[in-house]
This record gives structure tokens, sequence and C-alpha cells, in this order.
């Protein structure tokens, strides 16, 4: 078998995906030679500092069919030249295709939920996701439901291993809430409410603005702390302006990976109101992790990880009025509050340990490379 820091491992993955740069960069630190090709992103500031990692960009296009088409030259010539022992792609959209077109194997497949549970509603691109999973050696993905869905589409039951993205629960632990950062968010002695998840649609943070006047009437003072970018900013404001409540809503903007501990044991609930996930949330997992208790949409793989009013509460989808009573009930309650919230510690250590996951695929990277 090979030794582990001579493997030659190449990747087709998003810099701006936060599940992408996590697994990377375990391979990163465990010296394995990294390459890694990606669409051109602002989060190339991530990953500047990482060492034994050779970074090549693609051309980005607004038309998603015109990634593949006038980068895949590029990719088949930089696999040429690279010659790693295995290429794994994530996300099994723009990137799956791009990497069953280069025609070279070993060739890994690793799910995130949308280019599964969503694209391939379009019978255009459904027959491209379909040619990926039937291409790719080897899938994985973080959820029965997510792998049930890819044997619909023709993924070999035997190639689909469930691997947990995983959190770093030596970084995301229970600690002492940062004042001066909550006294800079004007939230010292006042309940906070956070989220993480990008502002987009599918993300639906509408629901959760929509749900925070309902809080302030038992709350006046409470605020919600909104983390992260995306083009839904905008009029997520003017709403939130709208119905009054913009000074009891924080934008945070994004929120560098090392800062974010700081910023959730600095509040009292987590909330997430996705209206598609995969496995749970990395921002929800790194939220239990640092003992927080959750209020999460009942979708997908959530009812797997929390149990409704044990170390959390599952609510329906696009339901500001259940979001707020969940909310209210948590902070009428402190008690509960920290039963969760231990609750959800333990459930992450046992069960989506990051060294633990990522331990997993580098057994499965060992094997192919011994095969081939």
């Amino acid at each position: 078998m090979q030794n582990r820091k001579k493997l030659k491992l190449c990747f087709i993955a998003n810099l701006s995906d936060n599940h992408s740069r996590k697994w990377i960069k375990y391979f990163i630190d465990k010296d394995y030679d990294i390459h890694w090709i990606s669409l051109p992103s602002d989060y190339k500031r991530e990953v500047e500092g990482y060492q034994n990692v050779k970074l090549y960009l693609l051309k980005n296009f607004r038309i998603k069919l015109l990634n593949v088409l006038l980068n895949i030259g590029r990719v088949r010539k930089l696999i040429k030249e690279v010659r790693p022992t295995l290429l794994h792609i994530q996300y099994a959209g723009v990137n799956g295709v791009l990497g069953a077109l280069s025609g070279f194997h070993p060739f890994l497949v690793t799910a995130h939920g949308s280019d599964i549970l969503v694209t391939p509603k379009s019978p255009l691109v459904r027959p491209l996701i379909k040619f990926v999973l039937k291409k790719a050696d080897l899938i994985t993905c973080d959820a029965e439901h997510l792998k049930k869905t890819m044997e619909r589409l023709g993924a070999n039951p035997s190639k689909v291993k469930i691997i947990c993205f995983g959190v770093d629960t030596q970084k995301f632990s229970p600690g002492e809430r940062d004042k001066a950062l909550m006294k800079k968010l004007d939230i010292l002695d006042k309940p906070a409410i956070i989220s993480l998840r990008y502002l987009k649609p599918i993300y639906d943070l509408e629901s959760l603005i929509r749900a925070l006047p309902l809080v302030l009437k038992d709350f006046p003072e409470a605020s919600l702390l909104i983390g992260g970018e995306g083009f839904e900013k905008e009029r997520l404001m003017r709403l939130a302006k709208d119905l009054g409540i913009l000074k009891n809503t924080r934008f945070l903007g994004w929120i560098p990976e090392k800062e974010i501990p700081r910023y959730l044991r600095s509040a009292d609930i987590y909330v997430s109101t996705s209206l598609s996930d995969a496995g749970i949330a990395s921002s929800t997992a790194e939220a239990m992790a640092c003992g927080l208790p959750v209020v999460v949409t009942d979708f997908g793989a959530n009812s797997q990880w929390i149990k409704d009013g044990e170390n959390g509460f599952l609510v329906p989808l696009r339901s500001p009025r259940a979001i707020a009573e969940k909310i209210i009930l948590l902070l009428k309650d402190k008690d509960k509050r920290m039963k969760f919230g231990d609750f959800n510690r333990k459930i992450i250590e046992e069960r989506n340990n990051y060294y633990r996951e990522m331990g997993k695929i580098e057994n499965l990277y060992e094997e192919i490379a011994s095969e081939n």
C-alpha cells in the first residue's frame, strides 16, 4: 500500500463551498500532494495561506453549460499534467460533469444535496447528473435519503457510501460568551438568535425575519443575528425595515470561519429555515457542537439529528409563526436551553466528528490507491 504522504489527490471543488474547503483542508494538513481545480471566487483568500496545495482557476461564465463546454479542455489538460492517484469531485453538478467528461479514473463524487435533490428536476440537466453518477467509481453523501435518491437516478448502490462532512469538535465547542463581541453587537444581557445560512431563496431567511416581530412581542430586546452573504441581502434588509425590526436585526455579512465559534457561543438559539438540505447542515452541526439549542425545518435528515422537544425543535417549512413559537418557548426556559445544548454537544461528538469522518474517506482513498 502506498504511503499516505505520497498520494496525489486532485479535487474539482468550488472555493466558495465551505464543505469542500474543510474536506480538502484535512488532507492538506496531513501532507498529501493536493491539486485543486476551481471556478474563480472571492474565497481564494480562504486558502491562500495553505501549504502543499496547487490551485488552478478555471474561467467562470454566468451560463452553467458554458462552464462545462469552455473549461473541459483545460480540465483534461490539467489532469493529464498532474497525473493524480485519484480524482475527487465535490458537487455533482458542473463539477461532476467536468470530472465525468475528463475520462480519468478512479473518479469519486461527493454529492452535497441540491445537486441531487433539486438540480435533476430540470429535464435538461437530469441526464447529465445520471451520467455523472454512472461514470463515478465511488460516490459519497451524508444522508440515507440522498443515497436512495441517487439510486433512483441510476447510481449503483454498492458504490454509494455515507460519509458525513463532520464538525471539528475541538474548534467548535462550548465556551465563555465573548462580552466584547456582545457589546459590539449590542446583545449584552439581551436575547440573541443566530442563523448562518447563505442569503439565498433556498435557505428561506424571509420566514425567520417574519418570525422576529412575533418574538419581539414577548422579548422586545431580542436580536436576530444573520451571518452570511448572498444576492438576497438587499431584499431581506428591506423586508426587515418594512416590518419595523431593522434595529433588532444584525446583518453580519461574511464571518471568517475561525471567528464563527465566538458568535455561536454569544448567542442563545440557532435557527435554520432551509427548504432543502442533504444531511444535517454544517452550520447547524457547528451550533450544536458549541452547545446551542436549535430550531430547524423538518426536512430531509434533520429529524435523524433533532428529536423534537428533546434537543431542539422541528418546524414546518415556511412557517414564521411556528418558528416564533419555538424561539419564545426556548427564550422563556433557560434550563431547557442548557439541557438541549448539552445533548447536542454529545450527539455531534458521537456521530459527526470531523476527524472520524475524514478518517473514513482517507481509508477509502487508500483502498482505491492500492487497487489502482
